[in-house]
């Protein structure tokens, strides 16, 4: 069974993802001690979607994070290119894109998505996005289906700003990381993928640069858990 190199090829990262879907949510929320249920409750205050809205929830998985958008009336759309991820989320959710119960489920790739120009009012990506073969061209897709002066929130794993914990860190992901994954069941080689992806995946300013190359403006950040993971948001031009 080959794993997913750095190269990030979609369709061997799509077989990765399927491989773990059944037991991804929990072995997320096991490796991130829980932490991973309040970088998602940050999202959700930052997306800040209210009635009548649309949120495109890129990269979504199971969908374990796209009812998040909708607390307040909005309406949101899990995406992923992972069917294996998608079809275990539609049997927790018991709908589907086609029904219209439940959350919308849509198979789609990143960096060509299916969806029309001006399309949302804010997108948003969670862990997902070190996982796309081309950044750049993801985020451009991005911008082309979100409205103008809609918004755009990126949750992904980042840079520790204290070098004494980011040792520790770095020595839990290389080596700690797929063990974990492999108690609960898990697929480990998937982790060490996980592991090396965000150790080699780019600091808060050089990923804010990429964001504001690809035409967001007002590109911001703040750092979530010392910056285990950081939340940066952009905005479309009006």
């Amino acid at each position: 069974m080959t794993r997913a190199q750095l190269d990030k090829q979609p369709d061997e990262v799509a077989a990765m993802f399927d491989r773990t879907a059944r037991r991804y949510d929990l072995v997320n929320d096991v490796i991130s001690l829980g932490q991973v249920r309040l970088w998602r409750k940050a999202v959700a205050a930052a997306v800040d979607a209210g009635p009548g809205e649309v949120v495109l929830d890129l990269g979504a998985g199971t969908g374990t994070s796209t009812d998040a958008f909708t607390t307040l009336g909005a309406r949101a759309i899990a995406c992923d290119f992972s069917l294996g991820m998608l079809s275990t989320g539609v049997r927790r959710h018991g709908g589907n894109a086609l029904s219209g119960d439940g959350v919308p489920f849509v198979a789609g790739d990143a960096m060509r998505l299916p969806f029309a120009d001006d399309s949302f009012d804010a997108v948003t990506i969670s862990v997902a996005l070190r996982n796309v073969h081309d950044t750049s061209l993801a985020l451009r897709e991005m911008l082309r289906v979100t409205r103008p002066g809609g918004r755009l929130v990126i949750l992904e794993f980042s840079h520790v700003m204290f070098g004494a914990f980011d040792l520790v860190y770095r020595e839990y992901l290389m080596k700690l990381l797929p063990k974990v994954a492999r108690v609960f069941g898990s697929n480990d080689d998937s982790y060490e993928y996980l592991a090396e992806s965000i150790r080699d995946w780019p600091d808060q300013p050089t990923l804010a640069r990429t964001i504001q190359d690809a035409g967001w403006e007002r590109v911001a950040w703040r750092n979530l858990t010392m910056g285990i993971v950081a939340m940066h948001r952009g905005f479309k031009p009006a």
